[in-house]
């Protein structure tokens, strides 16, 4: 039956299907639209369709709260060791260098100083993508002597957070964090120095048990989960059902602990604004 066989080349289509290209298109987590990556970046990572914030890091979020070439990095090459020679999947010591090696940080914060619209601060941003922004104690540290800059310099401090808590890989020097940084937020407010903090999604456990919780101005995106203990270890705690969007953002300005939601398109300005009322 040779009218049924066919040759490879009748196969083809005239027109192949061009494959694309690894990273140019992105899926939505919240409506599932598909988005190319330049859209994205310029929407400053959101959907333009449900609003999603997607999670990004202290490069991006530099790049658009800053002035151009204003960002002055400190404490650069610290990172951190192992005093306890913990080991889980794999040793401490090499999970550090394998996320240093994948994701070009040194632990999971950055800070620095730089200006908003020529307004000098210091500014503090971690990364989700390091260990799940977990605080140990160079995070500490970092921020403990970003706080000691912002207060000799009398400059504004503005720290964003994004993290899943106390890196318990450091056990009780983690947690010992917690102290430390609010001790230091307390000599800021004696040196009348203002604290802005940025709640991003996530923002829970040890971080917002100190620091994220301690600002004079507490700003958050949209839909982000802030919170100390997830929810279900509190619905298995206290044998209840949870509100609805209970640890989001809104039910949290709702309740007091949120002052403004503030969408990532507009943050840079809210800030400003908020860096203007402070100075006048």
């Amino acid at each position: 039956m040779a009218w049924f066989k066919r040759s490879q080349a009748n196969i083809q289509s005239e027109n192949p299907k061009k494959e694309m290209p690894d990273g140019m298109w992105t899926k939505c987590g919240g409506c599932g639209e598909i988005i190319h990556r330049k859209q994205l970046e310029q929407e400053l990572w959101t959907c333009s369709k449900c609003q999603y914030h997607f999670r990004i890091g202290s490069k991006e979020y530099f790049s658009f709260l800053l002035d151009a070439g204003s960002f002055k990095e400190m404490d650069k090459k610290m990172r951190s060791m192992d005093p306890l020679q913990f080991t889980d999947s794999k040793p401490y010591s090499r999970r550090i260098d394998e996320t240093i090696k994948k994701t070009g940080l040194m632990d999971a914060v950055r800070t620095g100083r730089g200006t908003i619209d020529q307004r000098p601060v210091v500014i503090a941003c971690m990364d989700f993508a390091f260990i799940g922004g977990s605080m140990g104690s160079v995070v500490g540290e970092k921020i403990s002597r970003a706080i000691d800059a912002a207060r000799k310099h009398k400059h504004p401090l503005i720290i964003i957070s994004s993290s899943g808590g106390a890196r318990m890989m450091e056990g009780a020097l983690s947690l010992m964090q917690l102290a430390k940084t609010s001790a230091k937020l307390a000599e800021l407010a004696e040196s009348h120095v203002p604290f802005i903090s940025v709640m991003t999604d996530p923002t829970t456990g040890g971080v917002t048990a100190s620091f994220a919780m301690l600002g004079d101005i507490h700003i958050a995106e949209p839909q982000a989960l802030i919170g100390f203990a997830g929810p279900r270890v509190i619905r298995q705690t206290i044998g209840k059902d949870l509100p609805k969007g209970f640890q989001r953002s809104e039910f949290l300005q709702e309740k007091g602990f949120v002052d403004i939601i503030v969408h990532r398109r507009e943050m840079r300005e809210q800030i400003s604004r908020v860096l203007q009322h402070l100075h006048s």
